[in-house]
């Protein structure tokens, strides 16, 4: 009878020291989880059209929220960055510093060169009515003659229908949250961004 008690006791130990087992390492990899979450990568859902065709209105995409705490943005990344102290827009960047910048005839000049802007072609070429994207310089829509030190011009994909540096001006690098770097809901639109 003894024995048996002790193997019992034995057994409920050991379920003792598995649950344990179990709940630390789901404790751990909840922390994992949260701190990834808050430094170095998070989701958004994407409200409107201003980035079609590249992200559609409901998407849902993963942020890496770490890139341009060690780098610097570049040309064509796709960036979210706070708007207003309630709002987050996704634009690409156009211009970063000491870039000038014109749009003529639908061509986008970065410092006196043209520059295929592939990511929109096709949907350029759908568009019927006028230019895609309208004739403006930087001194136009900024007042400066190049992008400032410390901040980026940024416009969406979709630029008929696009709340960007045309109208809010320049982007501080210091307000973008991080760079989109895919879609991942829903499933069938999954997919990496390269810029």
């Amino acid at each position: 009878m003894q024995q048996v008690q002790e193997e019992d006791v034995r057994k409920k130990n050991r379920w003792k020291k598995e649950i344990w087992s179990w709940i630390k390492t789901v404790a751990i990899v909840l922390v994992m989880v949260s701190l990834v979450r808050a430094f170095l990568f998070t989701n958004y859902i994407v409200y409107g059209q201003s980035m079609m065709p590249t992200i559609h209105d409901g998407e849902r995409i993963i942020v890496n929220k770490i890139g341009y705490e060690i780098g610097e943005p570049n040309r064509f990344d796709l960036v979210i960055f706070h708007a207003t102290e309630d709002t987050d827009y996704i634009k690409r960047i156009i211009g970063i510093p000491g870039d000038h910048i014109f749009y003529e005839n639908d061509t986008l000049y970065l410092n006196g060169e043209s520059h295929d802007e592939n990511f929109i072609s096709n949907f350029r070429d759908e568009h019927e009515s006028g230019k895609f994207t309208e004739d403006f310089s930087l001194e136009e829509v900024t007042g400066y003659d190049e992008v400032p030190k410390g901040y980026v011009f940024v416009l969406g994909d979709n630029r008929q229908n696009s709340l960007d540096s045309r109208h809010i001006g320049f982007v501080k690098i210091e307000d973008i949250v991080g760079k989109a770097n895919l879609t991942y809901w829903p499933p069938k639109n999954f997919k990496f961004y390269h810029h």
